[in-house]
């Protein structure tokens, strides 16, 4: 049973208007005559779902990891400006789904007067910022409760840095200073905030200021409770979501409760080749990284068995387990991410390699691997092996693509120059037309 009980019904509130930046909570009372707002808050947790699917794809189609069989999909190995006829299916959905929580989530911060249940909206807010910064860079901000669009001002597309700057690391820094430690099932921790605050300062390429934050993630970890467990298999699968140590924040699913876009929540779906669209999703170049691994290892990588089918053409660390291939919750944080992202950003700031890669020895050696250490020198090839180390480790978590673009290194691991504007995905047409061209399109598109 899921942690977090969604309150169906009056709570699934926000309706469609002339754009999904003008939401209005129509269906419950108006906020100032509220005293409590759990609820509230309950229903930002729940439009996590409507992105889901979409950071997926995003993620991991986008990438070397996998691919479409059929048109017009494989504009995701396409670099060029075929994508905006995704809009219905993927991005258009995300941006709903993104907009809506950030509403939700303002409500809580703004009338609410628990301070945890105001540090959780302010994470989910970073958290959902986060994802629309890494998928259009710069967007629109609302920090109100109460959005207009009356204020065509205020539908502006924010910078990306100022984004960062004026949302995400205050709510992050605020959420840390009242979430407790302790992890409990889809709700946020200071652990969480703070793991995702580091990730935030090394996407933005600030590896002085992600370092202390992922080393408190890392070194608090054990205390905590999160740990990495024994065998890569058990992080994975329905059963295996309840208290698992290693896992910091996830965005819970339940088939139960079906979200607002239908297929929303049913990522695995993709993975596992049930969908037309990609019956083989597995990029072959992703099973050569896994040969590699195994030859250059010492060993076989017990991951491959775990994420890809025997034939090396489905995934299937998301496995589909009869009823239960709907409960399967979308990992966000993980320890084993963190500890990867702490060894990338003490590479970027100077250490030696023999400082760096011992830390990578615990998850390689549950890998089947032998260690690293010795093994790369300079500063470049430590990058690189952990690049790809992230690479077997997360594959099928919706990190490839970002990561390839966080690092620059799009072009060299995709085998082809890609223009920069294709990092980003496009802007719904449909905001485009409802705000008359405030909202602008990315470039590209």
């Amino acid at each position: 049973m899921k942690k977090i009980y969604i309150l169906l019904g009056s709570l699934f509130l926000m309706t469609a208007c002339s754009t999904d930046l003008d939401q209005a909570p129509s269906n419950i009372a108006s906020a100032d005559s509220l005293t409590e707002f759990d609820g509230v808050l309950n229903a930002a947790y729940y439009y996590q779902l409507g992105m889901v699917t979409p950071m997926a794809i995003m993620g991991e189609f986008r990438s070397d990891n996998a691919l479409m069989d059929e048109s017009p999909y494989t504009e995701f190995d396409e670099y060029d400006n075929g994508l905006t006829a995704m809009e219905d299916q993927f991005f258009g959905p995300f941006y709903t789904a993104a907009y809506k929580s950030i509403l939700s989530a303002n409500n809580v911060i703004t009338n609410s007067l628990d301070a945890t249940e105001i540090g959780e909206a302010k994470f989910l807010r970073a958290l959902t910022y986060f994802k629309l910064v890494q998928v259009f860079g710069d967007v629109t901000v609302n920090l109100s409760a109460e959005p207009s669009l009356t204020d065509t001002e205020a539908l502006v597309r924010q910078s990306a840095t100022d984004v960062y700057n004026d949302v995400i690391i205050p709510d992050l820094t605020d959420a840390m200073a009242v979430l407790s430690t302790t992890i409990t099932d889809g709700r946020a921790s200071k652990y969480a905030a703070q793991a995702l605050l580091g990730k935030v300062y090394m996407t933005m390429g600030d590896f002085v200021n992600a370092e202390p934050h992922l080393a408190a993630v890392v070194n608090g970890a054990a205390a905590a409770g999160i740990e990495l467990k024994e065998n890569y298999n058990e992080i994975f699968g329905a059963a295996n979501e309840i208290e698992n140590s290693e896992i910091i924040f996830s965005t819970q699913i339940t088939g139960s409760i079906v979200d607002e876009y239908s297929f929303g929540s049913d990522f695995w779906n993709w993975f596992v080749g049930d969908d037309s669209k990609a019956d083989f999703p597995v990029d072959q170049d992703l099973v050569a990284a896994f040969d590699v691994s195994d030859a250059t290892g010492g060993g076989t990588d017990l991951r491959r068995a775990v994420t890809l089918a025997d034939d090396g053409l489905t995934a299937i660390k998301f496995p589909k387990e009869g009823d239960l291939g709907t409960e399967h919750d979308w990992i966000e944080i993980r320890l084993a991410d963190v500890i990867l992202l702490y060894a990338e950003t003490l590479n970027e700031n100077g250490a030696a390699a023999s400082t760096v890669l011992p830390l990578l020895d615990d998850i390689r050696t549950r890998a089947g691997l032998n260690s690293l250490t010795g093994t790369a020198t300079t500063q470049a090839e430590v990058r690189q092996v952990i690049l790809d180390e992230r690479r077997l480790e997360l594959a099928f978590e919706g990190h490839r693509w970002f990561d390839l673009v966080r690092t620059d290194t799009a072009s060299t691991e995709m085998g082809e120059t890609i223009n920069s504007n294709y990092y980003l995905f496009p802007i719904p047409v449909s905001e485009i037309l409802a705000t008359r061209g405030v909202i602008t399109q990315n470039a590209g598109y």
